[in-house]
């Protein structure tokens, strides 16, 4: 089971998200993260279907799934690392593209661009579990408001309740209802939640909506 020091939510997160809306975040995009935007970009001159996000994809094996479950949809899957990307199994799908990017700067670029989603999938991203490390984990990061920005529905899973509890408190801040629950997965979307589930790790899911 995950390690950590929190016994439950972290006391200074408000007091960060909101620092993170009074200081907008704006560091530079790096170039491969620009040229993978300019790839979607590309993409949306001849498909202008409602654009689905799958951050922190991974493999890509649930930007896949998504794109099944979706056909009237474009579905991007983003991760920062080749890797990752390279080991993905490609299925019948034909409404989705895989990109290395880092996630937060390429939120942004959509945002500059005026591009809203019709939904976004955050599956599994790093815990940092340490109190000491809740700027590095999606809503304490300085770019957590531009999620608000981007518009559409938004689905967080994760194995770590505080995680999910965080998640959920974060994003009232900037806009977005919505509920957190523990659920059984009908099948597994990414590699992690079939390890956890297998494993016997209570899985938590926050869904929540833009209101803005």
């Amino acid at each position: 089971m995950l390690s950590t020091d929190q016994l439950g939510t972290h006391p200074d997160l408000t007091e960060i998200v909101r620092h993170h809306q009074d200081h907008p975040w704006r560091k530079p995009c790096p170039a491969h993260t620009r040229e993978a935007f300019e790839q979607l970009l590309e993409r949306l001159q001849r498909d202008n279907r409602p654009l689905i996000m799958d951050s922190f994809c991974g493999t890509g094996m649930s930007t896949a799934l998504i794109a099944e479950a979706n056909p009237d949809a474009l579905v991007v899957g983003i991760d920062q690392s080749a890797h990752r990307l390279a080991k993905h199994r490609a299925t019948g799908a034909q409404n989705y593209l895989l990109l290395r990017a880092e996630a937060e700067p390429f939120w942004l670029c959509l945002v500059e661009a005026g591009i809203r989603l019709h939904s976004h999938w955050l599956l599994y991203p790093n815990p940092w579990p340490k109190a000491s490390q809740l700027k590095r984990r999606v809503h304490g990061h300085g770019a957590f408001p531009v999620l608000g920005a981007l518009g559409g529905g938004l689905e967080l899973r994760t194995n770590w309740a505080i995680f999910a509890q965080e998640f959920h408190q974060a994003a009232a801040l900037i806009g977005m209802d919505g509920q957190t629950e523990p659920f059984v997965p009908d099948s597994p979307m990414t590699l992690f939640e079939r390890k956890y589930w297998e494993r016997g790790h209570t899985l938590w899911r926050f869904r929540g909506k833009c209101v803005a």
